[in-house]
């Protein structure tokens, strides 16, 4: 049985941006792991970080963390997919970001967390020995997903990598921030159109995520229409050749 890998930085982007593609891989008899990579519960925050739960109607006594966890283990049974791993990295907030304009800026030259989340990616590639790996562009320039990237890029994983468009800044903003553009643009596109029923499973896996709907999209109804947007396609960057099996699943784009 081949095994994909999906490395999320967050709870849920892996289902955002790919979702479909996940469903469609389950269906067809792949083994996917998902894992997201900074999901701790942090007791008692403060400031900023505080801030990004209470901004949500969520009260202090809340571990957020906590309730996105099982808003992603929601999701990715919604996939049809085995229980996601979580693992116990802190998000930017945690980590010094103090606001919402220095998560998009350049990473912090105190954030020394790549060798260890570098450690991490090698140790789950030892274990799953992927046939595909799925992982961000980090499109839109959330320093999480800029240093799973260069997380992934240190492990030199022999596995092919689909990098996906990290929805929803693709949707957002005719021209989002991409501050990877360089280690991507040689790399070929690539894109899948979901069935109706990845789509749909897709449409439900990102219900999941209720704290994130109003945030993100104003609620349910933007979130189906931000879908709507995407017209069934989701897309990549290719790096290395596909196993056979995805030939049906995924094409180059232009």
């Amino acid at each position: 049985m081949p095994t994909a890998l999906a490395l999320s930085p967050h709870l849920d982007d892996a289902a955002f941006s790919c979702g479909g593609l996940l469903h469609a891989l389950g269906r067809a008899g792949w083994d996917v792991e998902t894992v997201t990579v900074f999901t701790a519960s942090v007791a008692s925050p403060t400031g900023f970080a505080l801030a990004c739960q209470t901004d949500k109607g969520l009260g202090p006594e809340v571990d957020y963390m906590d309730l996105r966890r099982a808003e992603d283990r929601a999701a990715i049974r919604a996939l049809g997919l085995a229980r996601p791993r979580h693992w116990s990295f802190r998000e930017a907030p945690h980590r010094g970001y103090a606001s919402a304009p220095e998560l998009f800026r350049d990473v912090r030259a105190d954030d020394g967390i790549v060798p260890a989340l570098t450690d991490a990616v090698r140790a789950v590639l030892a274990e799953t020995a992927p046939d595909l790996i799925l992982a961000p562009q980090a499109i839109g320039g959330h320093v999480d997903h800029v240093q799973v990237v260069r997380a992934l890029d240190a492990a030199a994983p022999a596995a092919p990598i689909l990098w996906w468009r990290d929805f929803p800044y693709t949707v957002r903003d005719q021209t989002p921030k991409e501050p990877l553009r360089a280690r991507f643009a040689g790399l070929p596109e690539a894109e899948i159109l979901c069935g109706p029923e990845s789509r749909g499973a897709k449409a439900e896996a990102c219900a999941a995520y209720a704290t994130q709907l109003g945030f993100q999209f104003g609620g349910r109804d933007g979130l189906a229409r931000r879908l709507e947007q995407e017209n069934g396609r989701e897309r990549f960057r290719r790096q290395g050749a596909l196993p056979a099996s995805l030939a049906r699943l995924v094409a180059d784009a232009g």
